[in-house]
Parts: structure tokens; C-alpha cells; sequence
């Protein structure tokens, strides 16, 4: 019997399962056809065919020519490469960079790296909903600006940013506009010809292939430095012998995203609606963080005031329910959201926040056990810390 069988899993956000038909396509590379895609011999040559394939896959998914997309070791990289590699292609004529507050920490971190490097970064409010103002970008824009990076959707809040407006302000100043789709490729159709995105961040444990592969569409066209010294793999943009087995996952995790998109796109809002109309009605004094229009079809994000998000995860935990408080990566972090202090929410709004992402796998009868449970645990926990309900 599964250690895990009994588990309720609302954290996709976080990572998704391997769905049996991407591990299906990934087993010869890791068994049979394990070559090094750079050798010339037949075994090599399978490997290499393979990855290409793969690269065709990513870009039907979002609307690209296979040459622009580039593999790499997860969605971290990729912002890294974007973000640095525009930085450092355009170091002795411009250093201005502009990006959001409500970006994740591979791109806030990356902006604060290069700050140090004595670049500048300008960080753009968002309005309570979490979207930009696109008067306030078009103000922050300078001479010496050279690239603007704006996730496409929040991955705490779901929120949906003006992606196609953005980047017609980028174009307008001949700016470079990247935008991190790490949640959003799977989840909502794109196109970043017809969107006009120049580069764009993608990662396979968002949409049901394995860890530790991800992906980086770059326009034809635009000049950025390599990120990693190696070999010449990936067009001498990003060395080391390929991560096969993962890049024929992440093909093959595209190649049913895309065939599956409407279908997907209506269960899940079906699921969230449903999941949100249930936590209204059944427990008092909650906030959706984030507006439930122009949202991720699976994201929830409530803040159960009076309650600590910490003792809240645990007790969901004790139940077989996984959840989360916000970013996986940002977990342990002793200060408050930065997403939820930037649309707005107090201290304690932000320490009581509970995320919920969903996917195919979940029910409208997991949702019923998860709402009850809820209900039963933030009872008895604002039972314990009365003082903190206002």
C-alpha cells in the first residue's frame, strides 16, 4: 500500500505528479537510449533526434519556432539566463532594468544580484488585485532601460497580468520584455508571437513532468550571454550534456497541455469557483487575496483572519491535506508574504494566508473534504488565540 494513498494534494503550484504517459515517453532515454546527444554514433544520434522532437513540442505550446527554445535545468535558470544575459549582452550601453514587486525570487534575487553589480532596478507597485500599472511602467522607463520582466501570472495569487499591453511598451521602446510563465504555461493558452513576448520562462514540474528541467524561449533576433561555460549544447548558449530523459518529458508534458487545454482550463476554474463559493459560505471572516476574475484557472488564496498559516498547515497536514502558505521557495521565511504585502494585506492578513492550487486529479468531493476540515481546524484555532480575531 502507498505511503501517500490517503493524501489530499491541493499544492500544484508547488510541483505537480509526473503524469504516466510523460514517464512512459522518458523510460527508453534512462534504460535503453541513454546516449550523449553530442555523439556521433547511432545510440548519440536517437538521443539527440529525441531532443529535438522535444524542442518542436515546447514551442506548439507556446506559438514559437523550435530554434527559439532553449533547455535548461528549471525555471530558475531560465530567469537567470534571460535576465543576465540581457544584463551582461548590454552592460557598456544600458543598465536599467525594470520588473515588479510581486515577482518570484528567482527574479527579485537576480534583480538584487545585478544591483550589486551596479545595475539599476525599478520595482513596480501593484494595485490591490496584484496587477501593474502600466501608466506607472510606461513613467519608469529611461533612456538606458534595456529590459522589463513581468511574470505573466502571480504564483501565490493567480493574478493574470496585462501581458500583451506590456509588451506593445516594450516594443514601442525598443526594450526586451521577458516574462517568467513558470505557473502560467499549461494553465492558459499562449502565443508569444501574436503577445509579442521576446522571452519567456517556462519549467516541466508545473505541468506534470519531472524536476530539474525547464525551458527558455528567446526571439530570434535578440543577442543575450550565456549563462553556463561549457560545451557548445544548446547553440553555445547553455553548456553541459543535455538532461535527455528530462527534456523528452518536459516534450511530451507540452505536447498534452496543449491538446488538453480547454478541457482543463474549464474543470479547474469549475473546481476553484467551486472550492471558493463553499469557503465563503461555510466560514466567517476570510479574504480572497487577489480578484477572482483574470485568474489562474486552479489558484485559491484565502487569509482566515484570526489564524496562525503555520498551525493552520500543520493541522491540515495531520489530516492528509497538503496546501501551502505561498512560494514553496519562499517556505521558513520569517517575514511575511511579499506578494500579500504588496497588494495590501496586514502582517496578520499575510501569516494567515493558505494557498490552494488544483489540478485534473483533484474532486468537488476532495474540495468537500478539504472545506470541512477547514472549517473544523480554523474554529478550534481561533478558539486558542481569540485575541488575534479583531
Amino acid at each position: 500500500m502507498s505511503l501517500f494513498m490517503d493524501i489530499k494534494y491541493f499544492d500544484n503550484a508547488a510541483t505537480t505528479s509526473i503524469k504516466p504517459e510523460v514517464l512512459e515517453e522518458m523510460m527508453p532515454y534512462l534504460k535503453v537510449k541513454y546516449g550523449n546527444p553530442s555523439s556521433m554514433y547511432s545510440v548519440g544520434r536517437e538521443a539527440k533526434k529525441a531532443i529535438e522532437k522535444a524542442r518542436e513540442q515546447v514551442a506548439n505550446l507556446i506559438g514559437c519556432k523550435p530554434h527559439e527554445v532553449y533547455f535548461t535545468g528549471c525555471g530558475s535558470e531560465s530567469d537567470n539566463t534571460a535576465i543576465k544575459g540581457i544584463a551582461y549582452a548590454n552592460a557598456h550601453r544600458k543598465r536599467h532594468i525594470i520588473t515588479s514587486k510581486i515577482e518570484h525570487p528567482a527574479v527579485l534575487h537576480t534583480c538584487q544580484f545585478l544591483q550589486r553589480q551596479g545595475y539599476s532596478v525599478t520595482y513596480l507597485n501593484v494595485n490591490s488585485e496584484g496587477v501593474v500599472d502600466l501608466e506607472e511602467l510606461k513613467n519608469s522607463i529611461r533612456y538606458d532601460t534595456m529590459l522589463i520582466s513581468i511574470m505573466f501570472a502571480n504564483n501565490e495569487i493567480g493574478t493574470i497580468q496585462p501581458v500583451t499591453e506590456i509588451a506593445k511598451i516594450a516594443k514601442m521602446h525598443n526594450i526586451v520584455f521577458h516574462t517568467d510563465s513558470v505557473q502560467a504555461c499549461g494553465n492558459v493558452p499562449i502565443n508569444v508571437k501574436k503577445m509579442g513576448i521576446d522571452m519567456l520562462s517556462l519549467s516541466g514540474h508545473k505541468i506534470h513532468a519531472p524536476k530539474g528541467i525547464g525551458a527558455l524561449y528567446v526571439r530570434e533576433g535578440i543577442e543575450f550571454e550565456k549563462f553556463i561555460d561549457g560545451g557548445h549544447q544548446e547553440r553555445n548558449k547553455r553548456g553541459g550534456t543535455e538532461n535527455v530523459a528530462g527534456i523528452v518529458g518536459l516534450g511530451k508534458a507540452c505536447e498534452l497541455a496543449r491538446m488538453n487545454m480547454a478541457n482543463h482550463i474549464r474543470y479547474l476554474q469549475e473546481l476553484r469557483n467551486y472550492y471558493i463559493s463553499r469557503v465563503k459560505e461555510t466560514i466567517p471572516n476570510v479574504k480572497l487575496n487577489g480578484k477572482l476574475e483574470n485568474r489562474l484557472p486552479g489558484n485559491a488564496n484565502f487569509s482566515f483572519e484570526g489564524v496562525d498559516g503555520e498551525a493552520l498547515l500543520l493541522n491540515l497536514d495531520a489530516k492528509g491535506i497538503c496546501a501551502s502558505s505561498g512560494s514553496a521557495c519562499s517556505t521558513g521565511s520569517p517575514e511575511p508574504s511579499h506578494v500579500l504585502t504588496a497588494i495590501g494585506c496586514t502582517p496578520s492578513q499575510a501569516f494567515s494566508a493558505l494557498r490552494t492550487t488544483f489540478d485534473e486529479e483533484n474532486t468537488k468531493s476532495d474540495i468537500d473534504y478539504l472545506v470541512e476540515n477547514l472549517k473544523e481546524i480554523v474554529e478550534r484555532l481561533r478558539k486558542i488565540n481569540p485575541q488575534e480575531q479583531q
